[in-house]
């Protein structure tokens, strides 16, 4: 066939998988091999089918916070630091979603509700408070108007909830089928399968977010390329029942949050802890 021969694709082909990473919200070293160190330890939790595994860290005792990641991405890497340096009177746990990391089953899970579902073990009933990047915003989202009673409060750090600011590009659509998926490793195609499936799942999360009351703090970079800032109205739009919502945006910032707004995560944790205790 002559267009096996054809310089043009033989190119696509190859450059296929950092395409896709391009479009997909990117971390570097996504499946790390850590387990734990003297800092934190890793352990594992059912959930379902589910076999969750998370990093965990700070007072066993103390008020519990859940990270989540977007997409690609896992616990380890995305919030290691911030487990590093849990403040007294915390403990920090960090999940490796479905379909990334040490969890397991390996395969994707699209639905923003079997992502939630995924929390649900890990949540107490005196209430934790989550934090969810990129993707992880609207999973947070999701958990917070599913498990009302045992979500104390959620912090949005550059969410992707706004369905009409999702585009899936053709390429995308192109590397979901063999032989275009066979070149991606396990993470970067549970990441494209999310993207490719995301702006339906948050059309369906739409009408439900006016259910959310608790405390919610949203914190975006104005130069995110990958998360436009415009989320942004979006939420505030949305979330009109949340009993304090507060936007706190970073000037010239851009997508890695967990890095870059490391205080002001840290700043809007310790706020939600002393509205839920007032409440």
């Amino acid at each position: 066939m002559k267009v096996l021969k054809s310089l043009y694709f033989w190119a696509v082909i190859l450059l296929l998988p950092f395409v896709l990473l391009g479009c997909s919200r990117l971390f570097i070293n996504f499946d790390s091999d850590f387990v734990s160190d003297e800092y934190v330890i890793r352990e594992t939790i059912q959930a379902g089918d589910l076999k969750i595994s998370y990093l965990k860290a700070g007072d066993p005792d103390g008020q519990r916070v859940i990270f989540v990641h977007g997409t690609p991405g896992e616990a380890a890497n995305n919030w290691y630091n911030v487990l590093k340096n849990v403040p007294d009177g915390y403990e920090y746990l960090a999940i490796d979603r479905p379909g990334f990391g040490h969890t397991l089953p390996k395969e994707a899970l699209t639905s923003l509700n079997g992502q939630a579902a995924a929390l649900e073990p890990l949540l107490q009933s005196k209430g934790a408070i989550l934090v969810g990047h990129s993707l992880g915003g609207p999973i947070v989202a999701a958990a917070a108007i599913t498990y009302p009673q045992n979500v104390s409060a959620i912090v949005i750090a550059a969410g992707a909830l706004d369905p009409n600011l999702e585009e899936v590009l053709f390429i995308q659509y192109l590397g979901d089928i063999p032989p275009f998926s066979w070149l991606l490793d396990r993470t970067l195609k549970n990441s494209n399968k999310e993207l490719i499936a995301l702006e339906k799942e948050l059309r369906l999360l739409q009408p439900k977010l006016r259910n959310i009351t608790q405390p919610v703090v949203i914190i975006h970079g104005t130069e995110d390329t990958l998360v436009p800032y415009e989320n942004v109205a979006f939420m505030e739009r949305e979330l009109t029942n949340s009993q304090h919502l507060e936007v706190i945006t970073m000037d010239a910032m851009d997508h890695f949050l967990q890095w870059s707004a490391f205080v002001e995560i840290q700043t809007a944790i310790k706020k939600m802890t002393a509205i839920h205790e007032k409440s």
